[in-house]
């Protein structure tokens, strides 16, 4: 027997299959799905690859497979080969995606190591140890409590006994006590403690969009829904009832969640409602043990939930029943990185091949969503009033050129200053969102106009108070805080732009009084720092919340009266023709935080621009106004959903390979596509043209990618790969999120 193999490798050169033999003891255990290990080219160590086919027979003279090491099932290699079509990359790529975590050769001994632990018990008898030989105090209290609680850690010893380490070890070497080493399994929910959650009564929205879903899951059959419902409309309670009717039917459910910080908070509400024992979790915040661990709970059915961020659609469910992305519209459902893949268009392509529904849930959906709906591809399904019956919040927008007219410098207007003190007052909770982190965004020279960037990056340099130091957003460089310009020695060093630092600098004078906590990538850089923050925020009644974008999604406190929007303008002059589309979104999204509960909420929105329409239509919470306006001009400037946009990317260190290579490309496509109505414009320099000390160019592409532009597409770079080019690496995006 033949297996056709591809070798685990990135080489684009490589992304084709090697026949070899399958060995007479192995004929029965492998089959397609396999990873096995093969003797490649002339190198010394086996190679790792996947089985895609198994046949009769070739025509080549082959080497035998060496060894297997993890089976994957056939309906997981078959989304693999697609995705690598799709998303133009290596079939070898998208299977490490569906691969138990922690089963690479260098993860191996980390896992092994994260899973063992030493716990410590009595080596005697306790009615045998000869107390006259111990001196020590500490030593007999030790003894004394490790009668009834042999089997702890040496940490649960010093922390409970407050005895030392070096207590404990003089024990140990005195052969009265032993280390016994154990493995555990390791369950990131170990230690949540939730109460019993009961089953809510349905809305009559609510349960019209229960049945539609169900009927779907009891007839086996694939449909896609769009749960568009307001913001605190209960799309949860509509998600937790229909995986109860998922598992009901003997079937699991994929739950994914746009990030890392939602992740508790629907852990908490899916705990109370199922149990520990169902719920699985998968996000990249736990340490590869726990990964791994849960990937093999959900591998043998031991649990049948799985919440977590976008690789979680890979879960190794046998019976998937249910696939839910809450918070459609969130960019981060588009990978970034090798393969560039869509969860949602993956999502799709297993509810058909599996037959099963896939349900998608926002406020403020996706624009191409919402198309897709409106045109009957998407079934819809409308939630317009919230659950509990409360109102959505008052919405009031501040001119901040008014505020520097009255003489208000401040990044705090007189109307949301007044508000604030008024919930601290009466004791409610403020969120204010500023979707900057550090103190100062760039730090510019008065006298020379010379900007500070970073080394690596084109980029301009954003300064951290807290650390006293100068970072690199994109590549993580730091550097000591500049008193004297580099270029023209001049002292007049200057810090322009704000900050969620500088902001709650600026809060704690203003409010000296008031409890304050923030949340941004600086302070959730701990494990389980998401879920600490949000916990004190809610538990300790803390004041004021100041964060970036992760408070804004899907959080639900009940105190919360009054959310503030410190500057409205960040997404809406970025150069991205979703511009308008993502400040709508956010601002709406932030709103949604306010008066969730039978308390009335508002809302205060800061900008230079308060006639835009986008922040106009926030203002109002009008999605389909929004909708309506935003859909015409799309269709004008023939932007998506009525064309995909192509990104090819090239970086490297050498710019004539660069410039020669993209050029290259360009005239293949122009060539070859443009009958097919497909505008590629030349290639040019990326608007951000350094990282990580990496030059960068691209081209861009607009149309429609069908089956047929794929496939010429790939052609046309598969003439690049093969020129081997050695200084420059070469990407495909359809519809990036990220144009820089």
């Amino acid at each position: 027997m033949i297996a056709e193999v591809i070798i685990d490798s990135r080489a684009k050169k490589l992304n084709r299959k090697f026949d070899y033999e399958i060995p007479k003891n192995l004929e029965d255990l492998i089959f397609v799905g396999s990873r096995v290990l093969v003797p490649f080219a002339n190198f010394k160590t086996l190679e790792q690859g996947y089985v895609i086919r198994i046949k009769e027979k070739t025509d080549f003279e082959v080497k035998q497979i060496a060894g297997l090491e993890e089976n994957l099932p056939e309906d997981k290699i078959n989304l693999a080969r697609w995705m690598a079509r799709k998303y133009f990359t290596n079939v070898s790529e998208c299977i490490k995606l569906m691969l138990t975590p922690g089963t690479k050769s260098k993860d191996q001994e980390k896992r092994v190591k994260d899973r063992t632990i030493n716990f410590v018990y009595l080596n005697i008898p306790y009615e045998e140890i000869d107390f006259e030989k111990i001196r020590g105090e500490k030593q007999k209290k030790l003894l004394q409590f490790l009668k009834k609680n042999e089997g702890l850690t040496i940490s649960e010893i010093e922390s409970i006994t407050e005895v030392s380490r070096a207590t404990v070890n003089s024990l140990i070497d005195k052969k009265i006590l032993k280390i016994e080493n154990k493995k555990i399994d390791r369950n990131p929910l170990i230690n949540k403690n939730v109460q019993t959650g009961k089953k809510l009564k349905l809305t009559e929205e609510q349960k019209e969009a229960y049945q539609a879903i169900e009927k779907a899951i009891d007839e086996n059959r694939y449909e896609e829904f769009l749960l568009y419902g307001v913001t605190g409309s209960g799309k949860t309670e509509v998600y937790l009832q229909l995986i109860e009717k998922t598992i009901k039917a003997n079937k699991s459910a994929i739950m994914l969640v746009p990030e890392i910080s939602l992740t508790p908070q629907m852990i908490d509400r899916f705990v109370s409602r199922f149990s520990k024992e169902q719920v699985a979790v998968l996000h990249s915040k736990l340490s590869i043990g726990e990964r791994h661990d849960e990937w093999e709970r959900i591998k043998n059915n031991d649990a049948k939930i799985v919440i977590g961020a976008r690789s979680a659609i890979f879960a190794p469910f046998e019976n998937l029943g249910l696939i839910i992305i809450d918070e459609e519209h969130d960019m981060s459902y588009k990978s970034e990185g090798a393969p560039r893949y869509s969860a949602k268009e993956v999502a799709s392509f297993i509810g058909k091949s599996k037959k099963i529904p896939v349900v998608l849930g926002s406020a403020t959906p996706d624009l191409n969503t919402f198309y897709n709906a409106e045109k009957g591809r998407i079934t819809k399904l409308s939630l317009t009033k919230r659950a509990n019956n409360s109102k959505l919040p008052d919405v009031t927008i501040v001119d901040l050129k008014q505020e520097l007219a009255v003489g208000n410098k401040s990044m705090i207007s007189n109307l949301l200053y007044d508000e604030i003190e008024n919930n601290i007052k009466n004791k409610k909770q403020t969120i204010l969102f500023l979707n900057r982190r550090g103190y100062s965004t760039f730090i510019m020279c008065r006298d020379c106009g010379y900007t500070l960037k970073c080394p690596n990056c084109n980029i301009s340099l954003t300064y951290h108070r807290t650390n006293n130091l100068l970072k690199c957003h994109y590549c993580g460089h730091t550097q000591k805080v500049v008193t004297i310009c580099p270029n023209c020695n001049s002292t007049k060093i200057r810090y322009f732009g704000t900050g969620t630092q500088k902001l709650e600098q600026e809060i704690h004078k203003l409010f000296p009084r008031a409890s304050i906590i923030r949340m941004d990538i600086d302070t959730v850089t701990k494990k389980n720092s998401h879920e600490q923050i949000l916990n004190t925020f809610k538990n300790e009644n803390i004041d004021i919340l100041i964060g970036t974008q992760m408070v804004v999604k899907g959080h639900h406190f009940p105190n919360v009266t009054l959310v503030g929007v410190i500057a409205a303008d960040g997404s809406l002059n970025q150069d991205d023709f979703r511009a308008n589309e993502k400040t709508f979104q956010i601002l709406t999204q932030v709103a949604g935080r306010a008066g969730r509960e039978k308390l009335p909420g508002k809302v205060i929105i800061q900008t230079y621009n308060p006639n835009s329409f986008a922040i106009e239509c926030s203002k109002e919470q009008n999605y389909d106004i929004f909708y309506n306006t935003e859909i015409i001009l799309r269709k004008q400037l023939k932007y998506p959903p009525f064309c995909d946009i192509i990104m090819i990317g090239f970086s490297g260190e050498n710019e004539k390979e660069i410039k020669d290579s993209s050029t290259y490309v360009y005239n293949l496509m122009r060539k070859n596509l443009e009958k097919y109505d497909i505008k590629v414009f030349p290639a040019m320099p990326s608007p951000i043209d350094k990282i990580q000390n990496k030059l960068r160019w691209r081209i861009i592409a607009k149309g429609k990618v069908t089956p047929e532009v794929t496939i010429i597409l790939n052609k046309c770079l598969q003439n690049i790969y093969e020129k081997n080019l050695k200084y420059t690496g070469i990407y495909v995006d359809v519809n990036p999120n990220n144009m820089m």
